[in-house]
């Protein structure tokens, strides 16, 4: 009798509406053979996935999600293809989120509204932006007023980010049946006449655009890397040196600039929110009304509570991803 031996899998990539691949949407063909005394042909391809998934942001709030459609081909030891129940196509929709290891393999991302917090912040008289799932939700309800969330069914429609009012109290996330609660937010108002408040935009574990405003006080700085050389500046001729002139010359002078920002107090809530944006990799800030990447250069988080720590303010230090002196070539 024979039994399995290889695997083909055909990975293609592309969005628009399920299935509506064509050749060139075709971006991987693995290959692979059972292990001796295994019954399975495991394949893990999320990050030749996520190579695809290209998260941009200048305050635009799109949706990025791609479809991967899989074809696998078994053949079994003899090299001939199954007949029966071959090939196995497979459509997925792709976020470019994550689980934690306690999740376990292949943990399920949420299906209505995108970030984990239960909690948003936001200035006094400044409207927000909620990250939904499409497909899981059927309306919100944002103080009295009720929104319907429709899904096209199109790649770009997955993720749809929902406008919260200017001071808002209360967000009410709802199943497709329009009566199942799914979540409830809070959002909090905040008044800060003293300071500069910045809004960070990261992408969260659920790869959607989540918004942290930092609303108390704010350091900046820059560092400045560059070289020396010794110059000769002695005149052959007269075999004397000007004073005026530099005999320790710089070179491949630039700088970083950094910013320290604080959030302000926050509910124990937010530690959810601090840790997803310590793990993003996709980071910007609105300041001086462009968006701009940063990186954090603080590596260390504690969570906070308030039990220990009473009032719960997070310090966070940025850096700008890029050089103070302009050297894109």
């Amino acid at each position: 009798m024979a039994t399995l031996k290889t695997a083909n899998l055909e990975i293609y990539i592309y969005t628009g509406t399920s299935g509506s691949y064509s050749d060139s949407d075709l971006k991987y063909t693995l290959q692979k053979e059972i292990i001796s005394g295994e019954t399975k042909i495991v394949f893990e391809f999320a990050e030749l996935v996520r190579d695809y998934l290209t998260m941009t942001f200048n305050n635009d709030y799109t949706s990025i999600a791609v479809w991967v459609t899989t074809i696998a081909t078994l053949v079994d030891d003899t090299g001939v293809t199954f007949t029966y129940g071959n090939p196995v196509t497979s459509t997925y929709l792709a976020l470019d989120g994550y689980g934690y290891y306690e999740e376990e393999i292949n943990p399920q991302g949420s299906t209505n509204a995108l970030i984990t917090t239960n909690n948003i912040y936001l200035p006094e008289g400044t409207a927000g932006k909620l990250p939904l799932y499409a497909p899981g939700v059927g309306k919100i309800i944002i103080d009295s007023a009720t929104t319907q969330i429709t899904d096209s069914g199109n790649s770009n429609q997955k993720i749809q980010y929902a406008t919260i009012p200017a001071d808002s109290s209360e967000i009410k996330v709802y199943d497709t049946d329009d009566t199942t609660l799914k979540k409830t937010i809070t959002v909090i108002n905040v008044c800060e006449p003293k300071f500069t408040s910045y809004k960070i935009t990261f992408v969260n574990k659920h790869g959607a655009f989540q918004d942290l405003y930092m609303f108390k006080k704010t350091v900046e700085s820059f560092n400045v890397t560059d070289e020396t050389y010794q110059s000769n500046i002695i005149n052959n001729s007269t075999v004397t040196y000007n004073t005026y002139k530099s005999q320790q010359t710089r070179y491949n002078i630039n700088a970083k600039t950094k910013l320290k920002l604080n959030t302000g107090f926050m509910v124990e809530d937010a530690n959810s929110t601090i840790e997803e944006l310590f793990l993003s990799k996709n980071i910007w800030i609105r300041y001086e009304s462009k968006t701009l990447p940063v990186i954090p250069t603080s590596k260390d988080f504690t969570f906070k509570t308030s039990l220990n720590d009473k009032l719960i303010n997070h310090t966070i230090d940025f850096e700008f991803a890029f050089n103070k002196i302009n050297n894109v070539r």
